[in-house]
């Protein structure tokens, strides 16, 4: 492999990032501007508010990665950024910021699907192997994809209603627990106490495909009834008790699937792939199952750019590239590029 070195811009949400990545596995620098403390107090993310600190934050961020790297436009290969999806004012910063960098410099320009970028945030941390499952877990989706060569993506099971990073955080608002929730219901989860019975949602027989929405509501439900029989519900015991339930269906389903399609390496990927009790599940029934199993850091697991010089990589070998006339793509559908 030459030297490749891209210039990766990642804005679709609420953290405004950019890094360098060398030959698509290499992190030369690696720059990320949360907005969490903006948007707990609504719990939850407000676009107009995303889109603002955006405009503030990518021309910094940039600068940050090149000086982090010790590097000057003359040195990049080309300029990756998020297309799609994501919320469409926040990506349409990062995509301006992109291809007017591309534009002044002279460089090719790369547009990444976002879910593209959590699964190829593994290939910084080790080599892919083929055919692989990818389990993504975020707040916005939940999907498991078979890839039979770089570029393949076949999404073989999807969420039907709430993702199941969506599910962690409208739980935990039920929960009175502060915004981003995921983290919170975590860290209470891995508590000793006896859980809640939640149900298991499995859908039909051969499915792959996911529903959070009914747990959800469960939880819900059994919060209102204990309030209406003046009762107080033990928020550890519930989290546990939901916690449970999504790990127990995530890990079935990504089980059942590698062993049908018979994959060389399972990996998780997305935001919801830091989540503790998942990765020690995951971990788990891959090692007794003897299938190579990989999670990113947590750090490469929620919103980077880095991941999305990472997929960009197999990208620009292959010849793909995009011109000044990209948009941002909100619903952006993940297709193969081979």
């Amino acid at each position: 492999m030459d030297n490749q070195i891209i210039l990766a811009i990642e804005s679709s949400c609420d953290e405004t990032a950019a890094a360098i990545i060398r030959n698509g596995c290499e992190i030369v620098s690696n720059v990320v501007a949360s907005q969490i403390e903006s948007h707990k107090r609504f719990g939850g993310v407000v676009p107009e508010i995303a889109s603002r600190h955006h405009v503030e934050q990518i021309t910094v961020v940039i600068e940050e990665a090149l000086a982090q790297a010790n590097m000057n436009p003359s040195d990049l290969d080309a300029v990756a950024v998020t297309e799609g999806p994501g919320l469409v004012g926040a990506l349409l910063i990062g995509i301006n910021a992109a291809k007017a960098f591309a534009f002044a410099n002279n460089l090719p320009i790369i547009g990444v699907h976002h879910i593209a970028g959590h699964i190829y945030a593994n290939a910084l941390v080790q080599s892919m192997e083929f055919p692989l499952l990818a389990l993504v877990v975020s707040g916005g989706h939940t999907e498991l994809v078979y890839m039979k060569e770089h570029g393949s993506f076949d999404v073989i099971g999807e969420t039907r209603d709430d993702a199941a990073g969506e599910a962690y955080d409208k739980v935990a608002r039920v929960l009175d627990l502060p915004y981003p929730g995921g983290p919170h219901i975590d860290k209470l989860a891995q508590e000793d106490c006896e859980a809640v019975s939640f149900p298991r949602v499995w859908l039909e027989e051969d499915s792959y495909d996911f529903s959070f929405s009914g747990l959800k509501s469960a939880v819900i439900n059994y919060k209102h009834n204990m309030d209406q029989r003046g009762e107080k519900i033990s928020p550890t015991a519930v989290a546990k008790g939901f916690q449970e339930s999504v790990v127990e269906v995530l890990t079935a389903k990504t089980l059942r699937a590698a062993r049908e399609y018979k994959v060389k390496q399972v990996i998780a990927a997305g935001g919801v792939a830091a989540n503790k009790g998942l990765r020690t599940s995951l971990e788990k029934v891959f090692a007794e199952e003897d299938i190579p199993f990989f999670v990113p850091p947590l750090k490469l697991c929620t919103d980077n750019a880095a991941m999305i010089g990472a997929a960009a990589t197999p990208m620009f070998e292959a010849g793909i590239r995009g011109d000044l006339t990209m948009n941002g793509r909100p619903g952006m559908e993940l297709k193969s590029w081979v």
